[in-house]
């Protein structure tokens, strides 16, 4: 039997989602969609599937077993506790949500349910090179992870659209939220460094060095340039007692020939990370089938909204901005090193 899946929000990464739900995974069924624009949520749903005034009338419906939503932050507080409220599994894209204090609110509504339905959109987490990155870490063989190097590099960013704050706000939470279940650590403070501007962001304040402190002792040393020109680069590198372990570099094919030796980039998101995609979507459907969730949590989208925040601080201030997490609910004991 199919699981029956709404979505709300059908822009370019609602859109992708449904053509993974409906062309490239098994089990599952977009039986509904809804967006602010109406006419694109027709125009994006699938045959035989409803489009719905409002996301409540999708959430609420029998003809929903669990939901997407890929709507923008600001919806997703309301949206997340209407899921939580008529019990229905629900993935949603980052960020959570936009304030640490939506996110409280969202794990008391999950944890008073009694039972995880929440994953957020942290991809990486399903990458097959992130994941046996982890396995060389949680091994032990290297000893203990000292220093973890992260670079995010876009080619480019909307312009007017991306602002000086989204790579602290919107593009650093992947980087952080890696980097703790990698290390299987939290972050407890946060400091950023502003180099040269680049001159190809025009006013934008691009690039970004940022330091996680982590609780261990580790340091994560994050760059962020939004306007790199040359394609999608993803690398990451762990430097440990007795060695390094690092990413291969993405895609692998090294082609030879009368230009010199050279290998591609990828040129977004979507061709980097189209795999993780597809498997983080079918370990949700698997979960969301026994009407649960798994993988990234709320606690883990709280945790980004904080390095988020003190991220924005550090920035101003010029200074190291400590982070205060406060207990975790026992809903989220799962170790960091275990939760996919």
């Amino acid at each position: 039997m199919s699981l029956k899946v709404g979505v709300i929000g059908t822009g370019m990464i609602g859109q992708d989602h449904i053509r993974r739900l409906t062309q490239v995974l098994s089990g599952v069924e977009v039986t509904g969609v809804s967006d602010i624009d109406a006419s694109r949520a027709a125009a994006a749903a699938p045959q035989g599937a409803e489009v719905f005034a409002t996301p409540q009338a999708l959430i609420r419906s029998d003809r929903i077993d669990a939901v997407v939503i890929c709507s923008w932050g600001p919806a997703h507080e309301e949206q997340l506790l209407d899921c939580i409220a008529a019990g229905k599994p629900v993935f949603c894209e980052k960020p959570l949500v936009t304030s640490a204090e939506a996110a409280r609110r969202v794990m008391d509504a999950e944890v008073g349910f009694g039972r995880r339905l929440v994953q957020v959109g942290f991809m990486r987490r399903f990458d097959a090179d992130y994941r046996r990155l982890k396995a060389v870490i949680d091994g032990g063989t290297l000893g203990l992870p000292l220093i973890y190097k992260s670079v995010h590099r876009n080619a480019s960013v909307p312009p007017g659209l991306y602002t000086s704050e989204m790579p602290l706000n919107d593009t650093l939470v992947h980087d952080a939220d890696i980097s703790r279940w990698l290390l299987s650590d939290e972050v407890t403070g946060v400091e950023v460094r502003l180099p040269r501007r680049s001159r190809q962001g025009g006013e934008l304040r691009d690039p970004h060095m940022v330091l996680l402190h982590m609780a261990s002792g580790a340091i994560v040393d994050v760059e962020i340039s939004v306007n790199i020109a040359y394609g999608y680069d993803i690398r990451g590198e762990v430097s440990c007692e007795t060695g390094i372990a690092a990413l291969p570099n993405r895609p692998a094919t090294v082609i030879t020939d009368a230009h010199g030796i050279r290998q591609a980039i990828p040129e977004d998101w979507r061709e980097r990370f189209i795999e993780a995609y597809d498997q983080e979507f079918r370990e949700w459907i698997a979960a969301a089938g026994q009407g649960t969730a798994t993988g990234p949590s709320t606690w883990d989208g709280y945790a980004a909204t904080l390095v988020a925040d003190a991220a924005l601080e550090a920035a101003e201030t010029g200074q190291l901005a400590r982070i205060e997490m406060g207990e975790k609910p026992g809903l989220y004991d799962l170790p960091l090193q275990q939760a996919a």
